[in-house]
């Protein structure tokens, strides 16, 4: 759920706690949550949780980068020179280079956060699942430093490489050409929507006003008759 609906990820995963608060992979999953909420102090005291119950420093890159959501950067550059990122495996280290490359921005060192991204991986032509964050990254940070020329053709390599949509090089591509995008198919809806109201205009014709009716006098009311009784007359007797 931590995708779609990350604040009801988050719900289940402090039942989860309640229910084994034990477990490495809990605790993982609940920083994982709490990560997807920019709780980042609760998140990264469940990933070292979860990491001196495994024993794992593949949990490593993303404990910098939490490090990076508190206002701590320096931490971050800190944990990147660590001996725990010779242990990661490439996807580690890739995702390693990209906080370290973010930290670095959050000083405002641009120059050098472009030089950390620069690396075997990003001058690789084969295409990994890091590919395109790596080439997206390296992109937007020469954006930042002013050297758009160079910031268009890796956002355009980054195209290249993004196969499941995981960035928006495409639309960071369009803006630097220019380009804007409209939706047609809205667009002829909404004629649609007026003509249709043109041709309602036209076939009502308007009713003309009828004239109030003069309101009807009360009637009188009749008085009731009064009734008598009838007597034998005289003379009617046996």
């Amino acid at each position: 759920m931590i995708d779609e609906d990350p604040e009801g990820a988050y719900g289940y995963s402090r039942v989860a706690l309640r229910l084994a608060s034990r477990v490495a992979a809990v605790r993982e999953a609940a920083g994982f949550a709490a990560y997807a909420n920019q709780k980042f102090n609760e998140a990264l005291a469940e990933f070292r949780a979860a990491r001196r119950m495994s024993g794992g420093v593949e949990l490593w890159p993303v404990m910098a980068d939490c490090e990076r959501g508190l206002g701590r950067p320096e931490k971050a550059l800190d944990m990147a020179g660590a001996p725990e990122v010779h242990k990661l495996d490439k996807a580690g280290q890739v995702e390693m280079r990209l906080v370290a490359a973010g930290a670095r921005r959050d000083m405002g060192q641009l120059d050098a956060a472009i030089v950390t991204l620069q690396s075997p991986e990003l001058a690789s032509n084969s295409v990994q699942p890091w590919t395109a964050r790596l080439r997206y990254a390296y992109a937007d940070a020469l954006l930042a430093a002013g050297r758009e020329p160079e910031a268009r053709e890796w956002f355009a390599k980054a195209v290249e490489a993004d196969r499941d949509g995981s960035t928006d090089a495409s639309d960071r591509l369009a803006e630097l050409d220019g380009v804007e995008f409209t939706d047609a198919l809205t667009e002829d809806e909404a004629d649609e929507a007026d003509e249709a109201d043109e041709v309602a205009d036209d076939a009502v014709e308007p009713v003309e006003p009828v004239e109030p009716v003069a309101p009807v006098a009360p009637v009188e009311p009749v008085a009731p008759v009064e009734s008598t009784d009838a007597s034998p007359e005289d003379g009617d007797k046996d």
